[in-house]
């Protein structure tokens, strides 16, 4: 892999004709590309995320850097690829991977984040940002249930000076009150949020100072299920006839994401804060294939076909983001954090990314040519993937087999390379973004070269592999 070396970043507050911004990075969960209306979703009402777009910038070729959420947040949180950091699943409880009995063993469940490596508020705090992290960590092994942060490993061991991992109006928050899941709000009204409260008490309590805010929604990720019967009747009433009731569910579950993103912005507008804090908004992966479609994009979560990996991606910066533009350069995850070291004059080590700056002041800008990776050598589901469907289709509302592979995209095209039998396919992303026709075959050279630049790189990276299973 190139390793985007950014040292000590001299680009000054005057050279960026500002003062360094505020900082607020939104981190939606499971969400598809295609879930918002800006994106053109056909009936989810998104309205504040919406307005964040039109006011700002809609990137259409951003990506996730994992198929999958742990991998996605350790890699967005340092820089660094998952196949660098070898943090390449979700984390667990214990190493153990379970055998499904296939050709390849896939190898040990990372389950921490290294306390060693920089994250994002690690390079901020030096610069003087406050620096708050509130919701869904996910990249240290669970303490005293399901998602607790750890208390050697968390948020609070990895530069972030406060913050909580309150569940909200999410239906995590059922398990310790279980009331909550009949608990139905009057029509026209949210549940109430405590995750997006604290969030708030955050900006507000640090509304003098330089801050920066992660937010990291549950929402919309499984369980699927909304507390708005009004709501769910909205969308039962959009939906074709014969699709499943929780679609409607999931579809209340994804305004009501907005509702709370909106929120916050209607805080920063009250507060004064509006003109000088940038906000970006983007999703871990690509969308659950039980509950949303992708559509144009083939796969889904899981898997590394655009599907998978490519996400919302909204920036706002009043008076240096023209508002109401769209960029399609390729963006990646890892470009977050080059990005705000330089709008904050930070320091930052080697990482991957490199930072966007100069897109956010006009989409035009061309960032210098490289090759995104990607990397996931497990299988999927960990639990019936024999009677899961072989094939990885576009928008067929099931969970298929994601078998041990890596992708690799330079300019136009992408290359996936499966493990198991040493195949490789190639698309033409810019005439086929829903990678339909493998163009492997007859465009062999090109394969070639792109496949010794994807293994060149996991080999630079000191990528972890699934080896043969033992007979």
């Amino acid at each position: 892999m190139i390793a985007r070396v950014l040292t000590f970043l001299v680009c000054s507050s005057a050279l960026l004709g500002a003062a360094p911004p505020n900082i607020v990075f939104i981190l939606s969960d499971d969400l598809a590309w295609s879930d918002l209306a800006c994106y053109g979703h056909p009936y989810h009402h998104t309205p504040n995320l919406d307005r964040l777009a039109s006011q700002g910038m809609r990137f259409t070729q951003a990506y996730a850097p994992a198929p999958i959420c742990s991998a996605s947040r350790a890699a967005i949180l340092t820089g660094k690829t998952p196949a660098r950091l070898n943090f390449e699943f979700v984390t667990k409880d214990s190493p153990k991977v379970p055998d499904l009995k296939q050709p390849l063993q896939s190898p040990p469940y990372t389950l921490n984040l290294p306390l060693e490596e920089t994250t994002l508020a690690e390079v901020l705090a030096p610069a003087g940002y406050a620096t708050g992290f509130y919701g869904k960590w996910h990249v240290s092994q669970h303490h005293n249930g399901y998602l607790g942060w750890s208390p050697t490993h968390g948020p609070l061991q990895q530069g972030f000076a406060e913050g909580t991992g309150e569940f909200g109006s999410h239906p995590y928050a059922y398990k310790s009150d279980p009331s909550l899941k009949d608990s139905a709000v009057e029509d026209g009204q949210y549940p109430q949020d405590a995750l997006t409260d604290q969030a708030l008490r955050f900006i507000r309590k640090h509304r003098e100072e330089r801050f920066f805010l992660h937010l990291s929604h549950y929402y919309v990720h499984d369980p699927v299920h909304s507390r708005c019967p009004w709501l769910i009747e909205k969308y039962r009433a959009k939906l074709p006839k014969d699709s499943p009731a929780i679609r409607s569910e999931y579809a209340a579950m994804v305004e009501t994401l907005d509702y709370e993103v909106g929120r916050l912005t209607g805080l920063l507008l009250a507060l004064g804060l509006h003109d000088n804090t940038l906000v970006v908004f983007m999703s871990d992966n690509g969308g659950h294939p039980n509950y949303t479609a992708n559509t144009p994009l083939r796969g889904s979560k899981w898997n590394l076909y655009e599907g998978g990996i490519r996400v919302p991606f909204i920036v706002r910066w009043p008076g240096h983001t023209p508002a109401g533009t769209v960029c399609n350069e390729p963006v990646h995850g890892c470009d977050l954090l080059p990005t705000f070291a330089e709008l904050a004059s930070a320091q930052t080590g080697a990482v991957y990314g490199v930072s966007i700056a100069s897109l956010l002041r006009d989409p035009t800008n061309k960032l210098p040519e490289r090759p995104l990776l990607w990397h996931f050598p497990y299988y999927h589901p960990e639990k019936g993937f024999a009677k899961a469907p072989s094939r990885i289709g576009t928008s067929d509302f099931v969970t298929s087999q994601t078998r041990p592979h890596s992708a690799v995209r330079m300019g136009r095209h992408k290359l996936l390379h499966f493990d198991e039998d040493d195949r490789d396919e190639l698309y033409d992303l810019e005439t086929d973004p829903g990678e339909t026709a493998n163009l492997a075959t007859s465009q062999p050279e090109l394969t070639a070269q792109l496949r010794e630049r994807l293994l060149s790189m996991l080999k630079t990276s000191g990528a972890r592999f699934a080896t043969p299973s033992k007979p």
